[in-house]
């Protein structure tokens, strides 16, 4: 049987981690990749079993390839990606398993449901959003210039479960716009590395487009107010991206 390791990575997640250890009880081990939280979440952590590693915090990529190199000196074979706001079921755990033990994939995507104020999302690009959390330690690793909303440069093929992961990411829209908040310079820093110069009306032009995508092309109409809603905030953080963008450019200057 292939060794399979679950890798959460946290930071104040007091709230979560519990319940989130206990969703991958079925992995080999569960390591906990921790940017020094003072909430209580490592010694919850380490009550449950898990694994704790700490190191500051730079980037997301960069943690996550951290944890792969741990994961890696630990003697995991592969490794299981789960955020301290998402479960697993036991029904996921099983095809995952099964799913390690066959040969020539070196990666699984997982669809995933997302759950938004309670209302469980069917489009604007939250559903299937289907994620690649399912890594042969040794065939894969993150893109480092994608600092947030990480992309994994795998060698080799991959395949894509059937069982969901389940991610209870916005419970309010307070928490929703503190987490974007936290993404939005990371975004504009991407952006700023690629040479992208905003314009004047790319402030207009820009969030349009990103609410017509959400909205419209990925339906976001389907989830009805809540869809609306959080259709509408990704064109404002989108706006608010490209304003940080500029403010980037001007320091450079």
């Amino acid at each position: 049987m292939a060794n399979l390791m679950a890798i959460i990575l946290t930071k104040n997640e007091a709230r979560h981690i519990s319940d989130c250890i206990e969703s991958v009880a079925w992995a080999d081990s569960v390591m906990v990749s921790d940017s020094y939280s003072d909430d209580g979440t490592v010694e919850t952590a380490r009550q449950q079993g898990a694994i704790v590693v700490q190191s500051p915090f730079v980037n997301f990529a960069e943690q996550r390839n951290a944890a792969l190199d741990e994961a890696r000196a630990r003697g995991a074979e592969w490794v299981f990606f789960i955020d301290a706001d998402e479960r697993a079921t036991s029904a996921l755990g099983k095809e995952m398993r099964q799913a390690v033990q066959e040969t020539g994939i070196v990666g699984w995507w997982v669809p995933r449901y997302n759950f938004i104020m309670g209302h469980r999302m069917r489009g604007g690009g939250w559903y299937p959003d289907a994620q690649l959390r399912v890594l042969r330690v040794n065939r894969a690793c993150y893109d480092p210039v994608r600092q947030v909303h990480e992309t994994v440069i795998l060698d080799g093929d991959a395949g894509t479960l059937q069982e969901h992961l389940i991610h209870y990411n916005y419970d309010s829209l307070a928490e929703f716009r503190l987490k974007q908040g936290r993404y939005l310079a990371f975004e504009a820093r991407i952006l700023l590395d690629r040479g992208i110069r905003p314009r004047p009306w790319t402030y207009v032009s820009m969030p349009l487009r990103e609410f017509w995508r959400r909205y419209v092309s990925l339906e976001g109409y389907r989830d009805g107010w809540v869809g609306l809603l959080v259709c509408g905030l990704m064109g404002w953080y989108t706006f608010r991206t490209y304003q940080t963008l500029d403010r980037l450019r001007r320091g450079q200057q």
